[in-house]
């Protein structure tokens, strides 16, 4: 489980295609914390260290997480969220993140409030559905809480810290971002299906 607290940035040194899987290698200071088979999310992704070597993880990614997130457009250089799992006498701030993305938005607009930045993304309605104003998100692995909405986007407002510290700040209208909807939100849709 994460909290959606990014620890850090990090960078792709290498992409290489293995058949149906992607291998990233990305380096960051992080990464030094981990061994082979830890988790780590990557924008918000869950993900397996398969290989790790000082400054350096590697990891795999599936198509079908290709295919439902952000980390297919990545090439080297492209930066990355990082977020270690939340250890079971961690601090629990964020919210409940369990690394599954759910899908992705694009910025659409981003305006500026002082120094901070509103940020406008659009989605679709199998994303739209779960998000509430003042809940809980998270987008490309950022635990954010939710400003406004409309029919087809959501918006949230980011402080310069959240800017400066996670891959957010470097994000442009046209950007996919990944999404993780609340959990929470997921439960109470399921459990109301299986009671009608």
């Amino acid at each position: 489980m994460f909290t959606g607290i990014v620890e850090g940035i990090g960078h792709i040194q290498s992409v290489e295609d293995t058949g149906s899987e992607r291998r990233f290698t990305i380096a960051s200071g992080l990464v030094d914390q981990l061994a082979p088979g830890d988790s780590i999310a990557v924008n918000g992704v869950c993900l397996t260290a398969v290989a790790v070597v000082p400054g350096a993880v590697d990891v795999t990614a599936v198509t079908e997480t290709l295919h439902r997130t952000n980390l297919g457009d990545l090439s080297d250089g492209s930066m990355v969220d990082l977020e270690r799992p939340m250890p079971a006498a961690g601090r629990f701030d964020g919210h409940i993140v369990q690394g599954h993305v759910d899908g992705t938005a694009l910025v659409a607009e981003i305006t500026s409030e002082g120094d901070s930045k509103r940020f406008r993304f659009t989605a679709g309605d199998d994303l739209l559905r779960y998000v509430v104003e003042k809940g809980s998100i998270t987008v490309d692995g950022v635990s954010l809480t939710v400003t406004a909405i409309g029919d087809d986007y959501f918006e949230l407002v980011l402080i310069p810290h959240t800017l400066e510290v996670t891959v957010l700040g470097h994000r442009r209208p046209g950007d996919r971002v990944n999404v993780e909807v609340d959990i929470l939100a997921k439960y109470v849709e399921r459990l109301l299906e299986v009671r009608q």
